[in-house]
């Protein structure tokens, strides 16, 4: 299932958040942060993987170097993906929302004994 970020409703600029709502679902604000921090880690390679499939379509069958140097849609592109929010923004919006899916491993009770 492919997300589409283009559409997120996550903040492109930092923002003062309450610390206190990132340890409700988990009542371990460190674990939250971890949970943020892989869901934020997947967003990323899913970015780089769609920006390089786009990319595909405009790399030219023979590179001459003014085509390297002058390719505008590729820059255009580019700067669309730049203007994304970041995947911690965007990981931080979907655990606030309740989209991402997590549970605790059987030996993490046992490490915290």
């Amino acid at each position: 299932m492919k997300t589409d970020f283009k559409k997120s409703n996550a903040e492109t600029m930092a923002i003062t958040r309450n610390v206190r709502d990132f340890d409700k679902d988990t009542d371990n604000i460190y674990e939250s942060v971890v949970i943020m921090s892989k869901r934020a880690n997947q967003i990323s390679l899913e970015i780089k993987e769609e920006m390089q499939e786009e990319m595909q379509e405009f790399t030219p069958a023979q590179d001459t170097l003014d085509e390297v140097y002058e390719n505008r849609d590729m820059i255009e592109l580019a700067k669309s993906y730049e203007k994304l929010p970041k995947p911690a923004s965007l990981a931080i919006e979907e655990f606030l929302e309740k989209k991402i899916y997590f549970k605790e491993s059987p030996d993490a009770e046992a490490q915290n004994v």
